[in-house]
């Protein structure tokens, strides 16, 4: 417990927070221009649409509550649901995005109750139904828009498909590897790893990695029995999620240049958001601080009337979607430890 702790100490904030703040001021030197903020007036119309994004935010995080309410059949309860929501998003604000904080999810919901093969189930089911949205909704939206998906104007615009394109492949191999450990073969699977792990420069891991696919075959044993209605719940909810969190930006930008954008505009951006989270999904950067800012000004560039307007929007669009995790992580972290910790003293005591 108290490695994965130490882990995510509030102190870890520090770090994604000043590679952010780095690079937007970076950003901000590089295209200065008085004009900058120009574009930030905050009338009526402004205000309801902030409030709209910040909602979607909130539709984000309920729809990941009730969709983990769903994956643990309901041994959750909401007051839960949201602790571990909370944590979770904190462990991968804090974590490089290619890493992410699916150790710490099966920690957390371990420390609530659950077995380690449950958690395990519960945590590649919930990873296995995003990577899902993803190579099922960048397809549909390419079929619409094409290399429109990509900035056309970008200066690194080969270097952004190439990054997508990477990306996707890797999600989807993943995927693929995931579904058939899941659903088809996790013994096979079991081998695999085994043998990989003989190697002398890795067998150091290797019963770490045995006990992950022990996990892994529990888990397939679980999710196998699940009814229909168990997938469409938590498929819904998981496309609730995401599109929650990509509507942030659509509403942003309605926000201050809401007589630029037609219908067909709005989707269009949703698909740009598609591809550049492809892209934020390798980071290498805590929760993709810094990358995330960079990449937001290429593929939103073209919707911006003012090129020097890019880098504030973007500041805007983090300090919506990211930066409130950081915070509510320091929060809510130490609340629940108290709690566990609590728990945990109670049941030694009684036994």
């Amino acid at each position: 417990m108290d490695k994965i702790i130490n882990s995510l100490r509030p102190s870890r904030i520090i770090l994604p927070i000043l590679i952010g703040v780095a690079v937007s001021a970076w950003m901000l030197y590089r295209n200065f221009n008085p004009e900058a903020f120009s574009f930030v007036q905050f009338t009526w119309h402004t205000i309801l649409f902030i409030v709209i994004a910040i909602v979607m935010m909130l539709v984000r995080d309920i729809a990941y509550m009730y969709r983990i309410i769903i994956l643990t059949d309901s041994k959750l309860n909401w007051k839960k649901a949201f602790s571990i929501i909370i944590l979770w998003e904190f462990s991968s604000a804090v974590s490089p995005s290619v890493v992410g904080g699916t150790a710490p999810a099966i920690f957390f919901l371990h420390k609530e109750g659950l077995s380690v093969g449950r958690s395990t189930a519960v945590v590649l089911t919930a990873i296995f139904l995003d990577e899902v949205f993803f190579i099922v909704s960048v397809p549909l939206i390419y079929l619409f828009y094409g290399n429109n998906i990509f900035p056309p104007e970008a200066k690194n615009y080969m270097d952004l498909i190439y990054g997508f394109y990477i990306g996707y492949a890797v999600i989807f191999l993943y995927t693929l590897l995931l579904a058939y450990a899941l659903f088809i073969n996790p013994y096979l699977f079991k081998t695999f790893v085994s043998w990989v792990f003989l190697f002398p420069v890795l067998r150091r891991w290797r019963l770490q990695t045995r006990k992950s696919a022990n996990q892994l075959i529990s888990t397939s044993k679980v999710i196998k029995k699940k009814p229909v209605g168990y997938w469409v719940k938590s498929m819904l909810a998981t496309i609730f999620s995401w599109t929650g969190r990509y509507w942030v930006v659509n509403f942003l930008l309605m926000a201050f240049f809401v007589q630029s954008h037609n219908f067909y505009d709005q989707f269009l951006i949703y698909g740009r958001q598609l591809s550049m989270w492809i892209i934020l999904l390798i980071s290498p950067t805590p929760g993709g601080s810094g990358i995330a800012e960079y990449v937001f000004v290429e593929f939103l560039s073209d919707f911006i009337p003012n090129a020097s307007w890019g880098t504030t929007l973007a500041i805007f669009w983090r300090l919506i979607s990211y930066y409130p995790y950081l915070f509510m992580g320091v929060i809510v972290l130490p609340i629940w430890v108290r709690r566990v910790y609590k728990k945990t003293k109670k049941y030694e005591k009684i036994s």
